[in-house]
């Protein structure tokens, strides 16, 4: 009998813990109280809100999720405020505007008489709209309708405004070439989770994608390269008749339906053209632009080895950049800056200015003369001239110029250029410190191309971020003014991106971490909270069938060897509440293996340590096999 009580009151308790959970939601509110009840949305709802172009879209996405996944009849009252409250759903914008919530903050209103998002702005009204949807069932993000659910809205109130107003990803589609509805997908998938500018990185090395009618060229053959599938930079380089048919790229018209579509969800599309390195599919189109003769030899790089890293600067082994000393090339940059600003009315333009190779300048007779004509010291100052005269060309266009902190070297970088810090935070200081705006998208924080669990198991990148790396991104450095730092991004590079799926493996869930440091105050931000967060988004992606990857789950390795010479396997845990277990015999552990604590001494014998995490009696990560010679490696 006294069992039967024990257990029928941890049966209540257990039932009254699940009640309390707080709702997951991603990046965390500014202010929230959740009281105790949940408000039910009837077979037939009603919906009210002003009539508003700019939220059409907005109201179109609820209502389909409603309709075609939910099964609700929802009818629409456009600013019929005196019947208003017959609405289940209530939309107001503040005929006063709330200082609190700025022009992007909501509150959030859900009680017995339904839902209200009142907002100060459309854009508010957007964002209380992506919260709304986080609140119900996760059952939501199916693509097909869903029956014998319980489409209730928790109880809460919700105070909510970002802390930045640049919350950026970059995509990289030079590397590989995304089509255009996969960039709409990606779009979508980031206003989800509050993002509102969209970095595109739209010319490289490996592509041009975007179509300059001035220069044909450009995309007939700059934006198709030969297709290699392996590890990219280690690819063969392509034989003469290997075809050039793998590519594309954006007609104006794609670009226009794009930036359209991208307003419609709030987001700001900032195009990247990137020079004066990281330009061989423009040289490759048009070898008059490269200083260097044998250019009308160069090919669009197919993911071959063609820059030298080992100096630990970036030497071309084929010269990639277009040549400063040439007056063709700012013919052609002012007519591509020219296309490209009338087709983004967004107010930046991302000059790139990264990992210009300069060994082929320092030898080059046109710039060698042209640094002793200007009193040039140096490639370096070569490269500054070079920006200082893109700025003239952009600033012509209507537009304000943006760069990699690269463009901080060689001095004199007008005042009204803005800054993008990705070496670390260091070039983001130096600029705030001189009074530029910022974006800070440090690659120790904020790449999210780069491996993010251990290299036995992660496809192979030079460097690791983890999700907990991710999310101790703090974008404004101590001794900067903060004014100067508009916010940060996640950048998300395409070596290795050979589809979609494995777009969103990268992404996800390291974006919701990012998300959150630009959105959410410091004081809301808790690691273990996060962490729970997470996991229901997760399950609301498996609902989805999105891909994400579940490497926190797997073991931080590291080894060592100790006095004896014996080889120490050490591991630990990004998240807590998980046991790891092992085995050296090639068979696979479960959670009834040895559980490693501490350091564990690899037998002499062994070829290979099978590793594994469980969380109670159910496996979380994936099983990782350790080998000897990577051991070995590691403890050198």
């Amino acid at each position: 009998m006294l069992k039967k009580i024990s257990l029928l009151g941890l049966t209540c308790l257990l039932s009254s813990s699940l009640l309390a959970q707080k709702p997951a939601l991603i990046p965390a509110p500014t202010k929230a109280i959740y009281p105790q009840g949940a408000y039910a949305l009837n077979k037939s709802i009603i919906i009210a809100g002003p009539k508003n172009e700019a939220l059409a879209t907005s109201y179109a996405y609820l209502t389909d999720k409603l309709t075609r996944i939910a099964g609700r009849k929802v009818q629409w009252l456009y600013d019929q405020g005196s019947v208003a409250s017959l609405a289940a759903i209530r939309f107001k914008l503040n005929p006063t505007a709330d200082a609190s919530l700025g022009n992007e903050g909501y509150q959030l209103v859900s009680d017995v008489k339904g839902v209200q998002i009142t907002a100060n702005k459309p854009v508010g009204l957007f964002y209380g709209i992506q919260t709304l949807l986080q609140l119900l069932p996760k059952e939501l993000e199916s693509a097909q309708p869903v029956t014998g659910v319980a489409w209730k809205v928790p109880y809460a109130n919700i105070s909510d405004s970002p802390r930045f107003a640049w919350r950026g990803m970059m995509l990289d589609v030079s590397r590989h070439f995304f089509t255009k509805e996969e960039v709409k997908r990606f779009i979508d998938e980031m206003v989800a989770y509050k993002y509102n500018v969209l970095h595109w990185h739209l010319t490289d090395d490996e592509g041009w994608r975007v179509e300059i009618k001035s220069f044909p060229n450009l995309t007939v053959k700059g934006a198709y390269n030969v297709k290699k599938e392996g590890h990219f930079t280690d690819f063969s380089k392509p034989l003469p008749n290997e075809p050039r048919t793998y590519g594309g790229f954006y007609t104006q018209e794609d670009i226009k339906e794009i930036v359209k579509y991208g307003q419609d969800r709030f987001v700001n599309i900032m195009p990247e053209i990137d020079v004066p390195g990281h330009s061989m599919a423009a040289i490759a189109s048009y070898p008059e632009l490269s200083c260097t003769p044998d250019a009308v030899n160069y090919q669009v790089i197919s993911g071959e080895p063609f820059i030298d890293w080992s100096h630990g600067h970036p030497e071309a082994l084929q010269d990639n950049t277009l040549c400063p000393a040439n007056e063709k090339v700012y013919t052609f940059l002012d007519k591509v800056m020219g296309e490209v600003s009338s087709l983004f009315p967004f107010e930046y333009i991302h000059m790139g200015g990264d990992e210009c190779p300069k060994n082929y300048w320092d030898k080059n007779p046109q710039i060698l003369a042209m640094r002793k004509e200007l009193g040039l010291k140096n490639s370096q100052e070569v490269q500054a001239h070079f920006v200082r005269r893109l700025e003239k060309i952009i600033t012509s266009k209507g537009k304000r110029m943006m760069g990699w902190d690269e463009i901080l070297e060689g001095g004199g970088l007008p005042k009204s250029t803005a800054v993008m810090s990705w070496r670390g935070m260091d070039g983001g200081i130096q600029a705030a410190k001189a009074g530029h705006e910022v974006i800070m998208t440090p690659n120790n924080h904020v790449y999210i191309d780069l491996m993010q669990g251990d290299k036995a198991i992660e496809p192979p990148v030079y460097k690791t971020v983890r999700l907990r790396d991710s999310y101790a991104f703090e974008p404004v450095p101590a001794g900067v003014d903060a004014k100067l730092v508009k916010g940060g991004q996640a950048n998300l590079w395409s070596e290795q991106l050979f589809n979609y799926r494995h777009l969103q493996y990268m992404t996800y869930p390291r974006s919701f971490a990012i998300a959150e440091a630009l959105w959410s105050e410091p004081a809301n931000r808790n690691w273990d909270n996060f962490i729970g967060r997470v996991e229901a988004h997760m399950a609301r992606f498996d609902v989805a069938q999105k891909k994400y990857a579940p490497s926190m789950y797997e073991p931080i390795i590291a080894v060592k060897r100790n006095t004896n010479g014996e080889l120490m396997v050490q591991l630990s845990t990004e998240i807590s509440g998980l046991t790891i277990h092992y085995s050296f015999d090639h068979s696979f552990p479960d959670q009834f293996y040895p559980e490693a604590k501490g350091s564990v001494i690899v037998p002499k014998d062994a070829t290979v340590m099978k590793i594994v995490t469980y969380r109670g009696n159910k496996a979380m990560g994936r099983t990782i096999d350790l080998t000897i010679n990577d051991m070995i490696k590691r403890a050198k």
